[in-house]
């Protein structure tokens, strides 16, 4: 096991030393977004150990969301950095170790598998991955200030907060049609925001959203500003075959335009399917025998906090079972 009091004798250590270090664990989480700290709660309960590689900024996309009213539990709704809070907690008193580092290097080849953070050496005889995905942002001005209060990457997790509201969502392919969709339930209005005077999106979803009379399109167009001092009051337009820029009101502008799955760490280690997402064919299991896989990371589909959970409370009992069928022993440092 990896144990604070040794970190912290290795962060005083010489450079030299630190290099040659090299720490052994049964078990290490690589990500702290729900599907992790779930993994890591059920792996400490199995008195597996685990060490937790949060990231230099633990917590997951939760930590970007202000209110969480669908998490089971919660009926009066949680904020998301409290939230995540109290995952960790729940994991730490069970014996989780978690550092707030992020993992520079790994290779997966051999067993025991290796990873680094900067030049720390760290050995384990299983894996979870579960560094989640993240949400691709328009990057205009206002978008980050406004995140949170109005601005929104998730219908499914947001939408209920904009009833009777007029919603703008960017974007042309099947998320932004599903998103669209999905808001007109609480939106009075709802417009999608498209850079060019086509969809990408299947026939079925373009025909939907077409067909849906609170659905409305803005074609040619793109989201130069979202304006708002503390909520989202509008959002300046710029149309991309004339230039003339324009100010749309709306109350909530929801951005559609994809997720990036964070995995450039594993690219060589891991099968990824075309959009980066790991390939786990077998619920977690990956194709390295021993590397299992929780959460956004794998899931291109859902994207909820409570199924990344489920994933993560999954990898952590393959895991366990997998380490149990390996007649492993408790490791000290090698």
């Amino acid at each position: 096991m990896l144990h604070a009091r040794f970190v912290g004798y290795l962060e005083e250590a010489s450079p030299a030393a630190q290099r040659n270090a090299r720490i052994m664990a049964r078990l290490i989480i690589i990500g702290s977004g729900p599907a992790g700290l779930t993994a890591a709660l059920y792996a400490a309960r199995a008195e597996l150990a685990p060490v937790v590689f949060a990231g230099g900024q633990s917590g997951g996309q939760l930590m970007l969301t202000t209110d969480v009213e669908n998490y089971p539990g919660f009926p009066s709704g949680i904020m998301g950095p409290e939230l995540m809070d109290k995952f960790r907690a729940q994991a730490e008193r069970f014996g989780a170790e978690i550092h707030n580092v992020d993992v520079t290097r790994v290779e997966f080849d051999k067993r025991p598998f290796r990873l680094w953070v900067d030049d720390m050496e760290y050995r384990a005889e299983a894996i979870i991955v579960a560094t989640g995905a993240s949400a691709l942002w328009l990057g205009v001005e206002g978008e980050t200030r406004l995140r949170g209060r109005g601005v929104s990457s998730c219908a499914t997790c947001d939408g209920a907060f904009f009833k009777n509201k007029d919603l703008i969502v960017v974007g042309g392919g099947d998320t932004a049609m599903e998103e669209a969709i999905f808001l007109t339930r609480f939106a009075t209005t709802v417009t999608i925001v498209h850079r060019r005077d086509t969809l990408r999106a299947s026939k079925i979803m373009q025909q939907r959203a077409m067909e849906n009379p609170r659905i409305s399109f803005v074609w040619n167009a793109v989201v130069e500003e979202i304006v708002g001092d503390n909520k989202v009051t509008g959002a300046r337009l710029r149309d991309a075959v004339t230039g003339e820029v324009t100010e749309r009101r709306c109350d909530a502008v929801f951005v559609a335009i994809g997720h990036q799955p964070n995995t450039d760490l594993f690219a060589g280690q891991l099968d990824l399917d075309a959009k980066g997402y790991i390939v786990s064919p077998d619920g977690t299991r990956t194709n390295v025998e021993g590397v299992f896989v929780a959460g956004d990371v794998q899931d291109s589909r859902y994207r909820q906090a409570v199924t990344a959970a489920g994933l993560g409370c999954r990898a952590a009992m393959d895991a366990e079972r997998y380490l149990e069928a390996l007649g492993s022993a408790a490791v000290g440092a090698h």
